[in-house]
């Protein structure tokens, strides 16, 4: 009797299980849909606007194309060469460096020492997280055009030289006075404006997960507010968001494109490497060969120059 009892209690939960086991699969099935129906259009976008350009851009570099995204004649890697012996191409990596001297130390310093006070304001602290990180919703060019109108336009209405001018200065023209080069100032100070709060935000970030029984520790040890504690505490624990921020710092400094040219345009002094080829491609040659071939340069200096970094730094390492 008690073997059929079992035997009947087996045949009704096999249907039960087949019915879990298809609204399971069912289940999967709606979460893969879902899944494609709302990363699919971003996938598309990417495939078309991102990984194909860059596709055909590699095969541009290797031919001649003048006024035509079209390939006429194979030349091999002879555009390679020309890009690497093009002296305004070389001084268009020169005053990237110069560039990059200036703004990835400055901003690391200043959007760390923004983080620090931040952190430690005990009111209104969403406030000012909020004042300094507004600046990044900008457009670049929106801001390049207020310093160059506004602030450093040259005359005496400007208003960099209506504050010399309350000191007996003479007007300065600012963005075309190459000797000294104050056309630096303007460039610097509005990338500075531009994505200090990000870079802050960030290091606000690793200082919120550094463990405040490290500081109980250090003080209980004689550890002195201020610098021993940031020397020996907070600084080796930002060791990974401080190798993030020179990361990206450097990459955005390669790319640098909108101040400069709309600031001082497409002149010989002040000419980083994206808006030497934006005049070489889209300028009135129109030579997309060598312009493709000069992108990929730079993407492979950016590429080397990343890894150099996390291998100097050991970014990625257990622990980070």
């Amino acid at each position: 009797m008690s073997s059929s009892t079992d035997v009947r209690r087996t045949d009704s939960a096999a249907p039960d299980a087949r019915r879990k086991r298809g609204r399971r699969q069912k289940g999967i099935a709606g979460t893969t849909l879902w899944f494609w129906l709302f990363v699919g259009p971003f996938v598309i976008g990417l495939l078309i606007f991102s990984y194909l350009p860059i596709i055909w851009s590699l095969v541009l570099s290797f031919f001649e194309a003048y006024n035509t995204v079209t390939p006429s004649k194979f030349v091999g890697l002879q555009n390679y060469v020309d890009m690497l012996t093009d002296h305004n191409f070389l001084s268009s990596l020169g005053t990237f460096t110069i560039f990059a001297v200036f703004i990835v130390p400055l901003t690391f310093v200043l959007s760390l020492a923004l983080a620090l006070l931040v952190n430690q304001v005990k009111i209104a602290k969403a406030f000012f997280r909020s004042v300094f990180f507004l600046p990044t919703a900008c457009s670049y060019v929106v801001a390049s055009l207020i310093w160059k109108l506004s602030i450093f336009n040259g005359v005496r209405f400007g208003l960099a030289n209506t504050v010399l001018g309350w000191f007996g200065i003479e007007n300065v023209a600012w963005l075309s006075t190459v000797d000294p080069p104050w056309y630096w100032i303007p460039i610097i100070s509005v990338r500075l404006w531009l994505q200090l709060g990000f870079y802050m935000i960030l290091f606000i970030a690793g200082l919120q997960r550094i463990s405040p029984t490290l500081y109980e520790a250090a003080y209980v040890d004689g550890a002195k507010p201020g610098w021993q504690i940031f020397r020996y505490i907070t600084l080796p624990q930002l060791r990974a968001t401080s190798v993030s921020v020179l990361i990206l710092n450097l990459i955005a400094a390669y790319q640098a494109f909108d101040e400069f040219y709309n600031l001082v345009g497409n002149v010989n002094y002040a000419r980083p490497p994206l808006v030497y080829l934006y005049g070489i491609s889209l300028g009135s040659i129109q030579d997309l060969g060598h312009g493709s071939a000069g992108a990929l340069i730079l993407a492979v200096i950016i590429m080397l120059v990343t890894l150099l970094q996390t291998r100097i730094f050991g970014f990625g390492k257990a622990g980070d």
